[in-house]
Parts: structure tokens; C-alpha cells; sequence
């Protein structure tokens, strides 16, 4: 199996709140994953295409839930495919150009799945406490950034 290396190493914790945010997104406001994203250790922001601003209260809902998620302890697993058996599931027009006919898939439990060849914890409960630190709503485009209170044993 040949996958494309990934020119990254991501902090693990970091990261997979980043694909929980991601699916949370997705389900509670119903827009796309993150149309912008910048991953670092201690603060990271995700840009969403968003017709309105998210008001506090849905800020405030979105944290809860990606917090909810973490403290479910769920598994984060990975599944091999070939871009044919995936394309009906995700959006493949966001793969490089040079994308590997293989692509990795990462399920976080049952809630969230995406293409990804980054770095992740095992289970949710490795993460530590998710906040949005602020947002901000400008021409058509909410940016959520947040950072992670981990536990000692992901630092």
C-alpha cells in the first residue's frame, strides 16, 4: 500500500479535536468541514463558509458538544480504501492533485470520519478540555480558534 507523505507532524491531541470541531460543525450548523485550518500546539484556528455568524449561544453549543465527544472516550481508528470505494463518502475534490490512489481514513468513534494522513491520539479522552478562545465573522468566512487543557499523560 503507498500513501503520500504527509509534510507535517501535527500534535496529536491538537489535531483530532480538530476532526471533532470539524464534524461537529458539519452536524450542528450543517456547513462544510474547515475550509482553512492552522494546526499548532497551543492555539489552532479552523475557517468555516458560513452565510450568517455564529451567535454566542451556538459558540457556546459547538464547545460543549466537542467536549461531550472527547469525554466519551471513543476509539480513533483508521481504514485503508481506494479512492473509487470512497468517492460516494467524501468530498474528494479537497485531495492534492497528487493524491495516492490509496487514501487513509480516520473514524473517530461513530461520530466523525475524513480523509487524513496526519498524526492522532488513540482514544478521545486523550485531548484534555476543548475552548473556543474567540471568534470572528468576516465576509461570509467564522473563524473558530481553540485550544486544549491536556492531561499530563498527552503532553
Amino acid at each position: 500500500m503507498e500513501l503520500n507523505e504527509h509534510n507535517k507532524q501535527e500534535y496529536p491531541p491538537m489535531h483530532t479535536a480538530e476532526h471533532i470541531l470539524n464534524g461537529t460543525m458539519v452536524k450542528m450548523v450543517g456547513c462544510r468541514r474547515a475550509d482553512n485550518a492552522h494546526i499548532e500546539r497551543k492555539k489552532s484556528k479552523c475557517d468555516y463558509i458560513l452565510p450568517v455568524a455564529l451567535t454566542p449561544e451556538q459558540v457556546q453549543a459547538i464547545e460543549d458538544k466537542v467536549n461531550e465527544v472527547i469525554s466519551a472516550d471513543m476509539p480513533v481508528t483508521l481504514e485503508y480504501a481506494t479512492q473509487e470505494e470512497v468517492k460516494s463518502r467524501f468530498d474528494m475534490e479537497r485531495l492534492p492533485d497528487n493524491a495516492s490512489e490509496t487514501v487513509r481514513i480516520v473514524h473517530v468513534g461513530d461520530y466523525d470520519e475524513c480523509l487524513c494522513v496526519g498524526t492522532h491520539v488513540e482514544r478521545t479522552s486523550q485531548i484534555g478540555k476543548f475552548r473556543i478562545s474567540s471568534t470572528r465573522y468576516q465576509d461570509g468566512v467564522q473563524r473558530i480558534v481553540f485550544r486544549l487543557d491536556v492531561p499530563e499523560l498527552a503532553k
